[in-house]
């Protein structure tokens, strides 16, 4: 099927729409790590099998992201998030009534993962990159990845709201209605014939689109590096809370903490979106993984207090998804539109396997030693090496030879 030409939607309300669509189910992941204890404690469940259930979601949301990244791109982002925002409610439910870890690991697991390949970046970046012109992209993408950290600051506290007032099983009911929302919220995304910025018809299947993009080194160092991120996010957003409180901090602290991280990345996102329009994507993305490693060293060798949590939380809150809209954005200068859904959600998959590792190597390390240490020093050493990964990848636009001539994305 060929899409026709019609005009794109508005800038104002794509981004309306879709950072409502990923403040909500950005904003409702991140608090997962608050239910940690609760859950374990009441099912008489170990922190490994709840991090595992974190771990499958991650790795769904992966391996689902690439099919709903086709999907997005062949059939618009309107009915993914339709499906998506079902799904999500569906999981939060089964969440609640769960009795088993197998029906945790399906429910939290499965089902919430694949809910969110529908409803995350790489769905509403293809629109954004569809329906957004090249020199305003990057600065669009930083704008969706901010709303999903203004969902972190504003989720986060209300979920811990919701626990202490209505008990976890009732809070993720609730949470289950909001998710809801999603649904209505999908429809400004409804793209007339899934128009698209460009006039020219698909210059490539599928399958030629992915041989290019793994052919390309550039698109391998893009997925390595992400990979950090992913492992890096998730188990500081999923353990922390229960780290903090090992050491004797109250719950509260680790409230204000992932919210911390969540309102200072709202300035980050935006501020990387920014930078993206003006400086070297490559060097921006190895600031941010070598940033992080300091970060975290500092934090690990400084006394540990609410303030150096604090602190630590607003340094690395301004770092958090700051690499999303940067490494999304210089997909799509190199290899086009298109297929840029698709695209992504390969780049995120690899995220999501480092997402998985992360949160499970955290459950199980922690039950083998006692001690969340060795998760942290290798969290320093995969953001080291993440920064010299990024450096020589190239970002120019690839020209292709078609049969009718030279196209350049």
């Amino acid at each position: 099927m060929h899409r026709s030409d019609h005009r794109p939607l508005s800038t104002v309300q794509v981004l309306a729409c879709g950072a409502a669509i990923v403040t909500l189910s950005m904003g409702i992941r991140h608090g997962f790590g608050l239910w940690l204890q609760p859950i374990t404690q009441a099912q008489g469940w170990t922190r490994e099998t709840f991090a595992l259930a974190i771990a499958i979601q991650n790795l769904a949301w992966g391996i689902f992201g690439i099919f709903a990244g086709m999907a997005a791109d062949r059939f618009g982002a309107f009915r993914v998030i339709i499906v998506g925002g079902v799904l999500y409610g569906l999981g939060l439910v089964g969440m609640a009534q769960a009795s088993t870890p197998l029906q945790f690991s399906l429910s939290t697991g499965v089902l919430i993962g694949t809910a969110q390949a529908g409803t995350t970046y790489a769905v509403i970046y293809g629109v954004i990159g569809r329906n957004v012109s090249a020199d305003r992209r990057s600065w669009a993408m930083g704008v969706a990845a901010a709303a999903g950290s203004f969902g972190q600051f504003l989720m986060v506290p209300t979920e811990g709201f919701l626990i202490s007032h209505f008990g976890w099983q009732q809070a993720l009911v609730l949470l289950g209605l909001a998710a809801l929302l999603m649904i209505p919220l999908a429809w400004g995304l409804r793209e007339p014939g899934f128009g698209s910025v460009s006039t020219q018809p698909r210059e490539q299947t599928i399958l030629q689109a992915l041989r290019e993009a793994f052919k390309y080194p550039s698109f391998q160092l893009l997925m390595a590096g992400y990979f950090v991120c992913g492992f890096q996010v998730v188990f500081i957003g999923v353990h922390m809370p229960s780290y903090l409180k090992d050491k004797g901090l109250s719950p509260q602290v680790a409230s204000y903490a992932l919210a911390l991280i969540g309102l200072f990345n709202v300035f980050g996102t935006y501020a990387a979106g920014v930078l993206g329009q003006k400086l070297s994507k490559k060097n921006i993305l190895a600031f941010i993984y070598f940033a992080r490693a300091v970060i975290i060293a500092v934090f690990l060798w400084t006394p540990l207090s609410p303030t150096s949590v604090y602190v630590f939380s607003a340094a690395m809150g301004t770092l958090w998804l700051s690499t999303v809209p940067i490494t999304t954005a210089t997909v799509a200068q190199i290899f086009g539109v298109t297929h840029l859904s698709m695209l992504g959600g390969f780049v995120f998959f690899s995220h999501q396997i480092g997402s998985f590792m992360g949160v499970w190597l955290g459950g199980y390390l922690y039950d083998k030693t006692g001690s969340y240490d060795i998760v942290w020093y290798i969290a320093i050493a995969l953001g080291v090496a993440a920064a010299l990964i990024n450096l020589p990848v190239k970002e120019a636009a690839i020209v292709r030879n078609f049969s009718r001539g030279v196209a350049t994305p």
